[in-house]
């Protein structure tokens, strides 16, 4: 019988082992799948080639991404497509931005080599973790409007900033709706208007 203990208690800590070997080390976890939403993405390429479009295929300084506005201490210029602004804690179209929404969808429309990159945005209340899955699904419901307008999915793409990237920085309401917001980046295409 106490032969039988040992192995059993044996067994149980080679399993708990063997369990805890096959989780693979915590020093090093593999890099978060949930801050980039991007279909058209490669999958064999790292996540920065795929977000990084070349220099060459910018058309302008307002195609510049908001991080990359961030990286050379500018505020991220306007182009001809405007911001989507969400309610707090939500990600449904409210009708101001399907209204936007629909302008933005015209001028694709007319300009249809242009490729897009939805930035999903948040502001900072909330954890980064959760503000990061909220801006994306905000870059999503962006995204699959404008499909449901005509725009082919191939030509949009989406990545969530969640709160790292803010336009405003204070403390107040008035801020935090600046905050909240889908920001369109052209990504390749010189427009046409």
């Amino acid at each position: 019988m106490l032969e039988r203990k040992r192995s059993l208690l044996l067994g149980s800590s080679f399993l708990s082992f063997a369990v805890l070997a096959a989780c693979g080390s915590p020093a090093n976890p593999p890099p978060p799948k949930w801050t980039v939403e991007n279909p058209s993405a490669s999958t064999g390429g790292s996540q920065a080639s795929a977000q990084k479009p070349s220099s060459a295929s910018k058309p302008d300084s307002a195609s510049q991404s908001s991080l990359d506005a961030l990286r050379s201490g500018q505020a991220a210029a306007s182009g001809p497509l405007k911001d989507a602004y969400f309610a707090f804690d939500s990600y449904d179209l409210s009708e101001e931005a399907r209204t936007t929404l629909k302008a933005n969808s015209e001028w694709l429309k007319a300009n249809p080599a242009a490729q897009v990159q939805i930035e999903g945005h948040c502001d900072e209340r909330g954890t980064n973790e959760y503000n990061m899955a909220l801006g994306v699904k905000r870059a999503q419901a962006a995204l699959d409007y404008l499909k449901t307008l005509g725009i082919a999915g191939e030509r949009l793409s989406t990545i969530s900033y969640g709160e790292e990237v803010p336009v405003c920085t204070e403390h107040t309401e008035d801020c935090w709706a600046k905050n909240r917001h889908d920001r369109f980046v052209i990504m390749s295409a010189k427009p046409t208007s």
